[in-house]
């Protein structure tokens, strides 16, 4: 008998019980137990029903990743959740925790299934570029019917309890004593004369003649470019037009194919990189963290406000100062309004509006950071304005207490050597809008001390962010390579390209938006300034003025004045080409004297795509970024890089070092610039014949 399930019989009902910490994952010995078991209570004749559990926090909470790639190991699921529905004895499946891919498949082979009422359920395969492939696209429908199993299982989000039983994939959500509830359902069930119930006896009956097309027209938007919700589509498909024998082929059909595709590789990749990115190499585990009970912040504009709210929302308490009362109110009902929207689409009620906005407290007056534990600084971002702020923190602000600045290029180091305690300072890089965007690029310093890393790190988890470390450059590692791709793309449209068709490529291989759209939403002014402001120190390496400076200077900022490299509409986002902006840079274009050429698509994709990849080659070679998977990870949370391409160097490695090193090689002859000499890391990996993520 396999130690991971064990089988005791309770009060004429036999408890198969699986015991495979930390969430009771479904690995070879799981299964071998789970049938083992089985087969001991259907010979017990003391046991008149079975109920199927989890032991310590969860049902099965999914298959065993650790198997992901591996060839596969007898008992297969499938052939397990058979035998569970093909049993002589009524079974009832007992959910705490979560019963999550084949964990509810599990329960979904049982005749009946009940959950406490802090259970979830749900198939969330399609996160990892697959479809549930032990029955869950089959079973499901003929449960619940195919509009709710296509929403279930495209969505792969969990289900709570009471709303599972709403939809009727659960038949009871009962008290929290798990074992003694469940034997006693199962007891009546046995005392009412309750009938076994297959599901794959049962009909999945479409609820509408187009219900199928009409929900891949849905996704079409939701999942654009992803190829496994409209794999899951097929198989729900398959559960109404074939039998149920012959859905499961189908399923496991259509299962091997994802499996087998560059984007099921790239989504679990992203799955694997997400918890990697957590440990900071050179960092153990172990390192003490402070205490993080209240957070300052310096400054209450839309960063300094959005940051705020992702401590309030988790219950730390926020002070935040403004220099100036009307900016300050602002700021205050901003974040106020912020949360009544909120309230007004479900997602929190107005006691937690009321709640939330009890935790921050406005301020004029830096004294009232003395009892902080860690201050963010958010405001403009000038080296004399953060020398200013940052002097001022070291002199109010107790020892001990973490001092952190959002700034996206400036240099950590000099911030910290404003301070008498460089150890406590480190950079907290936001994205925009604060409190939705999921990165959060932490900056350590030269001087930065182990727990200040290890302490930011875990706040990033626990305000919701993913937190990566990076160290400190112009620009880190985000901002660098996208400084890279944005001067590709303004010279590809001197050189003869539009605007539109840059975009157009850059969209079309996943992201949300071209750098264009990006740059007219992010506002250009941002960008123009902090290249004016080195244009007039004389900095040598300054970018000279292009024709997407000449739009900022001209008042075009973008969305918020309706024009930038596009136009807008009142109540209308959508970028529209704009002749004045075609007119700025047809007159960039004879100023330079630029005889512009037709420039293709795979040049673009190839000049904006492959600059980025050679700058994170760089980036691993200084050790800004410690591994590949930190620079995938930053793209794909910072940038709307498509999850399903797995990150900008994973998405290389897809393509090929070979292939990308001899184009970087090729446009480095033709097109000159530091940009375009290769970096060393991907020469050596190219001519090895190995990618970014082998090392």
């Amino acid at each position: 008998m396999s130690d991971a399930v064990s089988y005791q019989l309770k009060d004429g009902v036999g408890v198969i019980t699986v015991n495979n910490p930390p969430v009771n994952a479904l690995g070879q010995a799981v299964r071998a137990g789970l049938k083992e078991c089985l087969d001991k209570g259907l010979a017990d004749a003391g046991a008149q029903a079975l109920v199927v559990m989890g032991a310590g926090r969860t049902f099965p909470a999914g298959a065993d990743i650790r198997e992901f790639g591996k060839p596969p190991q007898d008992p297969n699921l499938g052939d397990v959740i058979d035998a569970y529905e093909n049993s002589d004895k009524l079974v009832v499946a007992a959910i705490h925790g979560t019963a999550l891919g084949g964990g509810l498949e599990l329960a979904l082979g049982c005749d009946y299934r009940v959950a406490v009422k802090s259970g979830a359920v749900g198939l969330p395969e399609v996160k990892l570029g697959l479809l549930p492939g032990a029955g869950g696209t089959q079973r499901l429908p003929r449960l619940i019917g195919p509009q709710g199993a296509l929403e279930v299982i495209t969505s792969g989000n969990p289900v709570k309890a009471p709303k599972a039983k709403e939809m009727g994939i659960i038949d009871a959500v009962i008290g929290d004593d798990l074992e003694s509830e469940a034997i006693a359902y199962a007891n009546k069930l046995v005392a009412d004369g309750a009938p076994r119930r297959r599901i794959c006896d049962m009909e999945a009956k479409a609820e509408s003649a187009t219900v199928f097309e009409d929900f891949e027209k849905g996704l079409q938007k939701k999942a654009r470019g992803f190829l496994a919700p409209f794999h899951c589509v097929k198989a729900v498909n398959a559960a109404v037009e074939l039998p149920f024998r012959d859905g499961l082929k189908r399923e496991r059909e259509l299962f091997q194919e994802l499996m087998e595709s560059s984007q099921s590789r790239a989504q679990r990749h992203v799955f694997f990189a997400e918890r990697e990115v957590a440990k900071v190499p050179g960092v153990d585990k172990d390192t003490p963290k402070r205490d993080i009970k209240s957070v300052g912040i310096v400054g209450a504009g839309t960063m300094g406000g959005g940051i705020a709210m992702n401590f309030v929302n988790v219950g730390i308490p926020v002070v935040i100062k403004e220099v100036k009362q009307d900016a300050l109110d602002k700021g205050i009902a901003i974040i106020r309004k912020n949360y009544e929207n909120t309230a007004k689409k479900g997602r929190i009620s107005m006691d937690d509006v009321e709640k939330r906005m009890s935790l921050v407290t406005p301020t004029l007056d830096y004294d009232d950071f003395k009892d902080v534990d860690l201050v963010i600084e958010a405001v403009f971002e000038s080296m004399e304005v953060k020398k200013d702020v940052f002097g001022t923190l070291d002199r109010v602000c107790k020892p001990g207490a973490m001092l952190a600045t959002n700034t996206s290029t400036l240099d950590v180091n000099k911030i910290a050597e404003f301070t008498s305690r460089p150890q406590d300072v480190m950079g907290m890089h936001f994205f925009s809008p604060a409190n939705v965007m999921k990165l959060l690029e932490n900056v350590r310093g030269e001087k930065t001390a182990d727990e200040v890393v290890a302490t930011v790190m875990d706040i990033s988890k626990r305000i919701g962010k993913v937190g990566v470390c990076v160290g400190v450059c112009d620009g880190f590692v985000g901002n660098r390579m996208l400084h890279k791709r944005q001067a590709e793309a303004v010279d590809l449209v001197t050189e003869g390209a539009s605007p539109q068709q840059v975009d157009k490529v850059i969209y079309d291989l996943g992201f949300p938006m071209g750098p264009f759209a990006m740059s007219d939403l992010a506002g250009l002014d941002v960008g123009y300034r902090i290249r004016e402001e080195r244009r007039k120190a004389g900095d040598p390496d300054a970018q000279e003025m292009n024709w997407l400076d000449k739009l900022a200077a001209d008042g075009r900022y973008g969305q918020k004045t309706m024009a930038g490299v596009y136009r807008y509409e009142e109540g209308d986002r959508t970028p529209k080409p704009d002749p004045e902006a075609d007119k700025v840079i047809e007159a960039y274009r004879k100023e330079k004297e630029v005889t512009t050429r037709e420039v293709s698509d795979q040049e673009i994709l190839e000049r904006c795509m492959y600059v980025m990849v050679n700058e994170g080659a760089k980036i691993l070679e200084e050790g800004i970024a410690a591994r590949a998977l930190d620079i995938d990870i930053i793209w794909i949370y910072g940038y709307g890089f498509p999850v399903y391409r797995g990150g900008t160097m994973f998405w290389a490695d897809e393509v090929g070092l070979k292939e990308i090193h001899g184009r970087v090689q090729q446009f480095h002859k033709d097109l000159g610039g530091d940009q375009w000499k290769p970096a060393a890391l991907l020469e050596r990996l190219a001519n090895e014949g190995k990618g970014f993520h082998d090392q």
